[in-house]
């Protein structure tokens, strides 16, 4: 399966991974008002409509040096750049890279907003691409090796149910899986339902361990539900090393992870 596919085969596009419930300014606000919502919210800048037409777009860079009593559209940027619902997220991706936007606002035939797509969205959606090929493959590697049936399943896991199937996290590693979990990039688990026996963590160590420091006690997790309990190979790994919670998972933080160490050696 193409990973650029999504579980349709259309490749994803922007309408896919938009944001909807889009904040905006009017024309005739002033920049004293907008700077007040920039500073109460955290967005860096705002679309500027009158009525569902975008006019423009307003950063926190444009109300630097403005008048506070200025109004907004003697200081927006009225040179926009936009995104179409239905243009494929690969090529916002490019637009945003190039142009060194990181929100573009998303309008219809009409000229309508009817969402905004950022930098973060663009992120997510190669993430969420990738995961479901190596559920599928792992999936079909189970059914294969114990000749059982099995199902895919999206769903929330408690973390203190999990069974972890590797001993230790690296600390530089666990860094980048806290950055992407507090802005909201982290993929989901990938879980075996071992019979409804067991709940074994397959993939997402670092993100459990990341979600555990910031107080998050579930996770969105792929599921994969076999029929019956089997003797896995992780299971048994899991036992011999004494895992049977998150919490006896080590941070190793006097090594670096092997990827960091396989850069490194390149360089």
């Amino acid at each position: 399966m193409d990973s650029a596919l999504d579980h349709n085969g259309a490749k994803p596009t922007v309408d896919d991974y938009m944001t909807r419930d889009v904040a905006t300014v009017s024309p005739d606000d002033t920049v004293r008002d907008v700077a007040t919502r920039i500073s109460e919210s955290e967005h860096n800048g705002f679309p500027v409509t009158e009525g569902r037409r975008v006019e423009g777009f307003v950063s926190a860079r444009d109300l630097l040096l403005s008048d506070p009593d200025e109004l907004v559209f003697k200081v927006m940027s009225d040179e926009l750049i936009v995104a179409h619902p239905e243009m494929k997220v690969t090529d916002a991706a490019r637009v945003i890279l190039r142009s060194g936007i990181q929100k573009l606002p998303v309008v219809d035939d009409a000229g309508n907003l009817v969402g905004i797509i950022s930098n973060s969205d663009v992120i997510r959606s190669q993430i969420e691409r990738a995961t479901p090929e190596k559920v599928g493959k792992l999936k079909r590697t189970l059914e294969t090796i114990h000749g059982i049936e099995a199902r895919e399943e999206r769903r929330t896991v408690q973390l203190d149910e999990l069974v972890p199937t590797q001993g230790k996290v690296y600390a530089d590693e666990l860094e980048g899986r806290q950055y992407e979990l507090e802005h909201g990039l982290a993929e989901p688990l990938v879980v075996i339902d071992n019979g409804g026996v067991e709940l074994l963590l397959a993939d997402g160590h670092h993100r459990v361990m990341a979600a555990e420091r910031a107080g998050i006690d579930e996770m969105d997790a792929y599921v994969i539900v076999l029929e019956r309990r089997v003797d896995l190979g992780m299971a048994r790994t899991a036992d011999k090393e004494g895992l049977e919670s998150i919490s006896d998972i080590h941070v190793v933080d006097y090594a670096h992870h092997p990827l960091v160490e396989t850069i490194e050696r390149l360089q």
